[in-house]
């Protein structure tokens, strides 16, 4: 990567849920899973989130995007991280 996507400003706040917080999600959810959005280990973002981490993002990690618009307010919106 040449740049860092997660700093352009279209760009919404990407975040690795831990594993307490991943449960609590999708109880709060009522799904499991493989009932979330998905998103792949190659998104850009996901790469970006590697690296400040430095290590890999395993698939079946749980990524919360959180995006601020003027007239809907915050939302929140979750993904599986699946393959390559």
């Amino acid at each position: 990567m040449k740049f860092n996507v997660l700093e352009h400003k279209l760009v919404p706040e990407h975040r690795v849920l831990t594993d307490k917080e991943s449960e609590e999600v999708l109880k709060a959810l009522r799904v499991t899973k493989d009932q979330l959005p998905k998103i792949r280990g190659t998104d850009p973002a996901v790469q970006v989130l590697e690296k400040a981490r430095k290590a890999p993002i395993p698939e079946g990690t749980i990524v919360k995007i959180t995006r601020n618009s003027e007239t809907a307010g915050v939302s929140k919106a979750y993904r599986l991280v699946v393959g390559r």
